[in-house]
């Protein structure tokens, strides 16, 4: 990836070097100059060891880039008087043997202990399963553990990379599962792109599972293996890709309507990706009452007129039925209300901005550059949100699964429907009060602790009223 300034130093792009340092007065100063210099942002700054002619010291620094990173390591060893021994990627060290592990919940220190746990006496827990299939919810892991699966085809913005190097996000969703609404996720890639094995390998390992958490599968691909699975299983089955990004961005939509005082029946909103998220996102702004909605791929405004669309842009063309004029995103743009981005980067400008109607609203979610930079933008919307993390209102699916999950978990919802993520939706917008609703903040953090809860039990009371709860919660 090309270097630029635009990108800033963060904490997922950070090193720690160690460096022998002479002790004379002065420096460390040289040192953290030399740093400051060249980009870098200086975290903690910690001695090692201190010896009379000089000084060892870990210095951790954030960086925009792995060259960038490389750029400041080699200004270092331009020093005089300085060393460097060692360099550690803080990001490589966290991933070093994995993000989550399993671990006992009970003792086992006694014959006793171990006679229940295992056998003899785990047979006759398997008997009562046996006798009593639904029990298994009660006795086992399974009511409280999702699978994380993933075929490794569109893997964040890296694309096809295969199911070994989708692991370590599929931990990371475990680990989100875990951390923030204490459910169990297990990740499972799986090493075929084959729409039948894919459902048939999940249909056989769902014994052990409360729920299906499908991640990182390419469309179409993506909306065969859902659909079928939600068919075939009594479980929840969920797309995160598609339907947590629909959920989150439709909680920042009424969040943000709220802002410039407009209704969801009479905006019109631009949509360019029309992949996963992209038609999810759409599916979702229509069944809460959005009326006007274009998508635009790479070749303009898809509509039914055109003889080049896929299966899925062609039904996606039917579904939202846009009327139009012009053939292109700038075309479009004349008197949107909301522009929600999920393609490429720096597609739109500020001439595309001012063709939009009063107190414009651009989700702008590509990453890592989004489709128009925030500090071009802002001077012409009246709200903006990204998918990044170094800018306000940031998209982030954390916000909806490890709740949804949570609730449909703890009510065994036999799937998700539409009323559950708009319930989710609506819960996540409403974990921000109206007093404190403001421009920069539509959408709450994902380290709010009221959030799982609220989208949890949104989730669970929606489950109970429409009949697919088989517990009270």
């Amino acid at each position: 990836m090309e270097e630029t300034e635009e990108y800033l130093p963060s904490a997922s792009n950070s090193i720690t070097v160690r460096v022998v340092i002479s002790n004379r007065p002065g420096m460390l100063a040289k040192v953290t100059s030399v740093i400051g210099e060249h980009g870098g942002n200086i975290g903690a700054i910690d001695i090692v060891r201190a010896e009379k002619d000089e000084l060892t010291r870990d210095i951790t620094i954030n960086t925009r880039s792995d060259d960038h990173a490389e750029s400041i390591v080699q200004a270092l060893r331009d020093l005089d008087g300085v060393e460097v021994v060692n360099i550690s990627d803080r990001t490589f060290l966290l991933h070093l043997g994995g993000k989550v592990e399993v671990e006992s919940k009970s003792p086992l220190r006694t014959r006793d202990q171990l006679s229940m746990a295992y056998t003899p006496g785990v047979a006759r827990v398997c008997e009562a399963i046996h006798e009593t299939p639904e029990d298994t919810h009660r006795l086992t892991i399974k009511s409280n553990t999702v699978a994380v699966v993933s075929d490794g085809t569109a893997v964040l913005g890296l694309g096809d990379i295969g199911s070994g190097a989708a692991l370590p996000v599929m931990e990371g969703k475990a680990q989100l599962l875990k951390e923030f609404a204490n459910v169990n996720g297990f990740p499972i890639c799986l090493d075929t792109t084959d729409v039948d094995e894919i459902v048939n390998t999940v249909r056989r390992i769902a014994p052990v599972f409360g729920g299906i958490n499908l991640e990182d599968i390419a469309a179409p691909r993506c909306f065969a293996v859902e659909e079928r699975l939600k068919d075939e299983l009594d479980i929840p089955v969920f797309h995160d890709d598609q339907h947590g990004t629909a959920v989150v961005t439709a909680a920042a939509l009424l969040n943000a309507l709220k802002i410039v005082e407009k209704d969801l029946d009479e905006i019109k909103v631009v949509t360019v990706g029309i992949g996963a998220a992209g038609t999810a996102v759409t599916e979702m702004f229509m069944e809460m009452g959005v009326e006007n909605i274009v998508g635009v791929d790479s070749y303009g405004p898809v509509t039914t007129d055109r003889d080049d669309l896929n299966d899925a842009k062609r039904q996606y063309a039917e579904m939202t039925d846009p009327s139009v004029t012009g053939d292109t995103l700038s075309a479009v743009m004349e008197g949107a209300d909301v522009f929600i981005g999920l393609s490429v980067p720096d597609i739109l400008d500020v001439e595309d901005l001012n063709r939009m109607a009063r107190d414009p609203i651009v989700f702008a979610m590509a990453n890592p550059r989004p489709e128009i930079m925030p500090e071009v933008a802002y001077p012409h919307v009246a709200v903006m949100a990204t998918g990044r993390s170094d800018y306000p209102n940031q998209i982030n699916n954390v916000l909806c699964f490890p709740g949804l999950f949570k609730g449909a978990l703890d009510c065994r919802a036999k799937g998700i429907t539409s009323e559950m993520k708009i319930a989710a939706a609506e819960a996540i917008a409403n974990a921000i009060d109206d007093q404190s609703l403001t421009p920069d903040y539509i959408i709450p953090s994902v380290f709010d602790e009221n959030v799982v809860a609220q989208v949890s039990s949104a989730v669970s009371q929606t489950a109970q009223k429409q009949g697919l709860a088989r517990k009270r919660t």
